[in-house]
């Protein structure tokens, strides 16, 4: 094969050219690189340097103690991720106050939507805000809930460098990502098109996010960024539904600025109500449900009839499944996180990690859709496995096209992800240890071979 400015030019017995570096695949399989169709690069970047404290690294109350007192004697904050009241239950202030260093916390539910702060670190935000905290702040158990925007500015956190976000991810053989992060906008744009002028983010990014007009994005000048328009993300919550005009309205302006939704939805009431919206609305190419993580039987055929796309997240079978066997109804778990059901009914399907709030690692989602176990090895409904074909294709799709696996062939992009071995091999043992080279716009962003 013989890469050209950005494309595949040939694919053959082909003679090497004075000067032209070669890769020898040594028998290795050559595939579509990955995309992960719902990631938060920045909320990564900040976890990968946050402490884990929830499963299944940190399973109980002593492991958490641990890990939190673990770096105690550095100064600043400690920011812990990941948490789970399975762990120690519903902890607050106090609890950090006992079991803590003695510094400012913060831990991050894993959902993310709610922190628990320390009694220092509530001091240490009030001396900012002259003690005018936001209605989300109860100071009294010292949990902050729905207020991230709040808390970066009175912080003054600057966004972190995407640089090991985006080799981590060059190294899974991924190299495109759309960010799902709900409060994205000109800004965030500004700081992501930055960092990939600057060579810190090698891959491509479909924005999502707020409603901003695409004509607004500052790309026009900026031929080395390849920053594209998501879709109008739209966070639902069960316990707080916006009206359903509301809804509606919502999704009637985003698809009057011809962009596409993409609709939070974990519970079957919140699918529901999404799903009546768009019977209500009509839809547009590239609306989605993000994760659909329990979609009852006879919700399918709608879906199917409104051509929606859903990104899912297999990896939470294996990094949450032992806690969903535990705490969700046995009558939803054959709706939990379905693959095979969404492919028979003819629902487009792609996948995403959630990272964050799950492991950035697609090659872990990978695996379990294909043998659906948990951490500790047991099975969460198998009627919904995929084979390794299927697997891996859901993290093979355009950004702008997921659910569509693309193709190598003469005149497509040079998108490419080479193993170490061939694909017969590969399919038995789903690993990222096996990416042997990423190649994103014919440009090499990971390079393991000797």
């Amino acid at each position: 094969m013989r890469i050209r400015e950005g494309r595949i030019e040939n694919i053959g017995t082909l003679e090497a050219e004075s000067g032209e570096p070669l890769i020898d695949a040594n028998g290795g399989a050559l595939l579509p690189s990955l995309a992960d169709h719902h990631i938060h690069l920045f909320a990564l970047a900040a976890r990968m340097a946050s402490i884990n404290c929830g499963p299944p690294e940190v399973n109980n109350q002593h492991e958490l103690i641990e890990a939190l007192n673990a770096d105690s004697p550095q100064a600043g904050w400690l920011r812990g991720v990941g948490y789970h009241e399975s762990v120690a239950g519903l902890i607050d202030r106090r609890w950090l106050d006992s079991y803590g260093p003695d510094r400012p916390i913060r831990i991050q539910h894993r959902g993310g939507r709610l922190w628990v702060l320390n009694t220092r670190g509530i001091d240490y935000l009030g001396q900012y805000c002259e003690g005018n905290f936001p209605v989300g702040m109860n100071e009294d158990s010292g949990h902050l809930f729905d207020e991230d925007a709040w808390l970066r500015t009175i912080t003054g956190k600057r966004p972190p460098d995407l640089s090991d976000v985006s080799q981590r991810l060059a190294s899974y053989g991924v190299s495109a990502v759309t960010d799902m992060t709900p409060q994205n906008d000109i800004r965030v744009a500004e700081l992501l098109i930055q960092q990939q002028i600057e060579g810190g983010l090698c891959q491509d990014v479909l924005m999502a996010g707020t409603l901003y007009p695409e004509s607004a994005l500052p790309i026009s000048d900026k031929p080395s960024s390849s920053l594209r328009v998501g879709p109008f993300k739209i966070h639902l919550h069960e316990a707080r539904l916006p009206d359903f005009e509301v809804l509606c309205d919502m999704i009637h302006k985003s698809h009057l600025a011809q962009r596409p939704i993409a609709v939070h939805c974990v519970t079957e009431i919140e699918l529901v109500f999404t799903l009546a919206a768009l019977q209500e609305t009509g839809t547009l190419e590239g609306d989605r449900i993000e994760h659909a993580s329990v979609a009852p039987p006879q919700l399918l055929q709608q879906m199917k009839a409104l051509g929606v796309l859903v990104v899912t997240q297999p990896n939470f079978i294996l990094e949450r499944g032992d806690q969903y066997l535990e705490d969700v109804d046995a009558c939803d778990l054959s709706s939990l996180y379905r693959c095979e059901s969404f492919f028979r009914s003819g629902i487009r399907l792609a996948g995403g990690t959630d990272a964050p709030f799950g492991q950035p690692d697609p090659w872990l989602a990978i695996s379990a859709a294909v043998n659906r176990k948990t951490f500790k090895g047991q099975i969460v409904n198998s009627a919904e496995a995929l084979s390794p074909e299927q697997a891996v294709e859901l993290f093979m799709g355009d950004i702008e096209s997921p659910g569509k696996p693309r193709v190598i062939a003469v005149g497509e992009p040079a998108d490419l992800c080479l193993l170490d071995c061939r694909w017969g091999t590969a399919r038995t043992a789903l690993t990222s240890n096996r990416v042997r080279a990423t190649w994103c716009g014919g440009k090499l962003i990971y390079n393991r071979v000797d």
